[in-house]
This record gives C-alpha cells, sequence and structure tokens, in this order.
C-alpha cells in the first residue's frame, strides 16, 4: 500500500524486508569501508562484479533458478578480470593525516570535477528525471552513479581516518572528518532514492548491470583525479588494469543478456550478440502493478 517509489513515494521505509535488506547492505558497505582503507577505490569497486556473480549462484543453489551455460563462462571471466585488475593494482601513497587527505579534495582539478558531478546530477534530477525517468533507466542510475562517485572518495578518506585512529593518530575529532562524514549521509541517501525508484520501475537485472557499469566507471575517474591512482603507472600497468575492468564488464553483460536464453551455448552466444529475440526491459506502470497486487 502506499505510494510507490517510482512514483516518488516512500511507502517501502514501512517495509520490514526493505529493512531488513538495507541493514545487510550497511553490513557490506562497512566491509567496503574497511577496503577503501587499505586499497585504491579503482580496485575496489570494480570487484563489486563479484555481488552479481554470487546473487546468480546463490539464486541458483536456493532459489531454483537455472543458470545458463553461457553464464559459468560468464562467472569465470569475471573471476579471471578480477584475478587481473588485483595482480596490477597501484601502490597507495601513504596519507598520515585527514588534512592530507582535505588537501587533496580541494584541488582545483577535483573541485571541478565535483562542481561537474553536482551540475550534472541536479539538471538530471529536476529537469530529466520527472520527464524520461520512468521511461530512460539511464537516468536514475546516471544520477545514482554521479553522486555515488563522491560517496566513494569520501569513504576512502574516512576509512583511512579510521584506520589511523586505531593506529594512535586520533582522526575522528577534526572537522576534515566531520566535512567528509556530511558528504557521505548525504550522497547516501540521494543514491538509495534514485535506486530505489530504477529498481521498482526497471528489471532488476538490467538495473544492476547497467548500474555496476556506470558506477564504477564515475568512481575510476573520481579517484584517479582526487587520489592520483595512476600516477606512478606505466602504460603497461594501467593497460592491464582497463582490460581486467572491461572483462568484467563483459562477463557481466554475458550473465545478464543470457539469464533467459534458450539452452545451448550456441543459442546464449547469438542472444549475447543480439541475434534473437530477448525479453525487453521496460516500464512496468505503476497502476497495472497496483491492480494486479493482492
Amino acid at each position: 500500500s502506499g505510494v510507490r517509489a517510482s512514483a516518488g513515494g516512500h511507502s517501502y521505509l514501512y517495509e520490514p524486508l526493505w529493512w531488513t535488506g538495507m541493514l545487510t547492505m550497511i553490513g557490506g558497505e562497512v566491509a567496503n569501508l574497511a577496503a577503501y582503507a587499505y586499497a585504491p577505490a579503482i580496485v575496489v569497486t570494480p570487484l563489486g562484479a563479484s555481488t552479481i556473480v554470487l546473487s546468480a549462484l546463490l539464486a541458483n543453489c536456493f532459489l531454483g533458478e537455472t543458470m545458463h551455460i553461457c553464464g559459468v563462462l560468464a562467472c569465470a571471466l569475471c573471476v579471471a578480470g578480477s584475478v587481473v585488475l588485483v595482480r596490477f593494482a597501484p601502490a597507495e601513497a601513504p596519507l598520515l593525516t585527514v588534512e592530507e587527505i582535505w588537501d587533496l579534495a580541494t584541488q582545483p582539478q577535483f573541485l571541478l570535477y565535483m562542481a561537474g558531478v553536482l551540475l550534472l546530477a541536479f539538471v538530471l534530477m529536476y529537469r530529466y528525471a520527472p520527464r524520461y525517468g520512468r521511461s530512460h533507466v539511464l537516468i536514475y542510475v546516471a544520477i545514482c552513479s554521479l553522486i555515488g562517485s563522491l560517496s566513494v572518495v569520501s569513504c576512502k578518506a574516512l576509512g583511512i581516518a579510521l584506520k589511523l585512529t586505531f593506529r594512535g593518530s586520533n582522526q575522528l575529532f577534526k572537522k576534515e572528518t566531520f566535512a567528509f562524514t556530511v558528504t557521505v549521509l548525504a550522497c547516501v541517501v540521494v543514491q538509495i532514492n534514485y535506486l530505489n525508484k530504477a529498481l521498482d520501475t526497471f528489471n532488476t537485472a538490467l538495473v544492476s548491470s547497467v548500474y555496476y557499469v556506470l558506477f564504477t566507471i564515475c568512481t575510476i575517474t573520481a579517484s584517479m583525479i582526487m587520489y592520483k591512482d595512476w600516477e606512478a603507472h606505466t602504460m603497461h600497468s594501467i593497460s592491464c588494469q582497463i582490460m581486467g575492468f572491461m572483462m568484467l564488464v563483459l562477463g557481466i553483460y554475458v550473465l545478464t543478456s543470457t539469464k533467459d536464453a534458450p539452452p545451448g551455448c550456441a543459442a546464449g552466444l547469438r542472444t549475447a550478440l543480439g541475434r534473437t529475440h530477448k525479453p525487453e526491459y521496460h516500464l512496468c506502470d505503476v497502476d497495472e502493478k497496483v491492480a494486479l497486487s493482492p
């Protein structure tokens, strides 16, 4: 009951199952926070593909969903891409205080990126989302991805601040830490709102795959500008990291596109290449959903 997320409502806030999922996701994000403290965001974020692969495997084991043979190959491709990405991960420059991170966040290049992200996000929110959000999946997902890139670099700053605090150099009560905390909370609220709109409007598999690609690209860009992850790396190392990321993207695409394909490798390949008719991921009419609900 209530107004659905796709129509601008927040009735999901009254659903215990939604809060169960939210608490589970928060637990995962806490682990992510720890990962960002010890590894570059351009490694941690792409490895988020493991959640999509794991979801497919768990659905196959516990929900009775049959994984296509091409889906199995796609999972193997994701694992291989992850190995390549970790193997050529960049070494981070040591950051000893939260003030150093703040200096990185206030450098002109990153301020320009942040201004561009916020401007584009506001244009999408207030001009295009009301008109095209319920018919184009990229609108809601792009908003989540753009704002999400700012939340990731801020989460990394918080993770480093916590790491330094646990090592004896207290960084928790500094104004820079407070600013990063407020940024994370504000970004997360926006992400939750628009991600719920996307999931309530479009097919979950489509949203997950598109969100993964856009979010990862935005995060790599933000991290590369702010933390200068690729500054001291050779072209060979950077090329290998890009190759690993492209393997992950290809694996996610094949896993998603062949989910409902006819059995057999040949049929799955034709589906992945768009040679056969695939189920359309389209807008679900809100009134129709309400009418069909018990």
